[in-house]
């Protein structure tokens, strides 16, 4: 079915994008709880390489209707739209297991979608770019894996990682943040992982990306404002500076914590790019 897909956000410009979607796909079940996820499929595309989308909200808020990156579409690439449990719901490592799931779950259903799964790469906004980098750098962690869903023979690996002015070092960010930044992360926190990281040390190493590198992980691309008052830009600096494999880190001057600017034609193409770089040196 083609529809016409709206995208909003908060400083997004409205987007008109022509794709092939089913919407609320039932991806795993969590205590009677339906976790869902929207497949948006590039029109005229056969078998395409498939982008999992981490929505932002402090990992409290948000929804998979939210996907600014729907112009990478027009490059011929899928985009699974995840729903998880936020933080509101259930504490953190809740939400790495249910994106694991959804990736498990879409491998197990490749055929049925027709979608190219040898290659996914994932992609998040914000606490959804946290999120993304940790499930990228954790592939076969035993305590972030987890045991949601039905498909646990399949693989939650990735290969490429972009990360939209995400968190990596739960452990720092709090000493980079500014007063603002401090009145959004400090409550944010305290929902994720139930008090603020230095009352909760063990828990927030676990939830930094930065806490599990090593050189087998997958090609990155960063892109942060340099003027980002909510998700210190020292965040992306850290894990770009610390990870052990392919690392690009563009930071966009006098930028915030989002905007079109993120996600224009110009610069969708600089992570389509990477994408295929990353697909072609498999």
């Amino acid at each position: 079915m083609k529809i016409l897909l709206l995208l909003t956000g908060c400083l997004f410009s409205l987007v008109s994008v022509f794709a092939e979607t089913q919407t609320d796909v039932e991806y795993a079940r969590v205590d009677g709880l339906p976790l869902l996820l929207d497949l948006h499929r590039p029109s005229g595309v056969q078998h395409p390489p498939l982008i999992v989308y981490v929505h932002g909200g402090a990992w409290r808020a948000g929804s998979k209707s939210d996907v600014p990156i729907a112009g990478l579409l027009e490059h011929g690439f899928a985009i699974a739209s995840v729903d998880y449990r936020l933080s509101t719901q259930a504490r953190f490592p809740a939400q790495i297991h249910d994106i694991k799931a959804a990736i498990r779950f879409l491998r197990g259903k490749a055929s049925l979608f027709d979608l190219n799964t040898e290659f996914i790469a994932i992609i998040g906004s914000s606490a959804g770019g946290h999120l993304a980098a940790l499930v990228g750098v954790t592939n076969g962690h035993k305590v972030l894996e987890g045991r949601v869903g039905d498909h646990l023979d399949q693989s939650s690996h990735v290969a490429a990682i972009v990360s939209f002015y995400g968190a990596s070092n739960l452990q720092s960010i709090l000493g980079q943040s500014t007063e603002f930044g401090l009145t959004v992360r400090i409550p944010a926190l305290k929902l994720l992982l139930g008090d603020v990281p230095e009352k909760a040390p063990s828990l927030a190493k676990l939830a930094s990306p930065v806490a599990h590198l090593d050189k087998a992980d997958p090609p990155l691309l960063l892109l942060h404002g340099d003027a980002d008052p909510q998700m210190p830009p020292a965040q992306s600096e850290e894990l770009a500076k610390a990870y052990r494999s392919s690392v690009k880190l563009i930071t966009l001057p006098g930028s915030k914590h989002g905007g079109a600017e993120f996600y224009d034609v110009g610069r969708l193409k600089v992570v389509a790019a990477f994408l295929r770089q990353a697909l072609t040196s498999r």
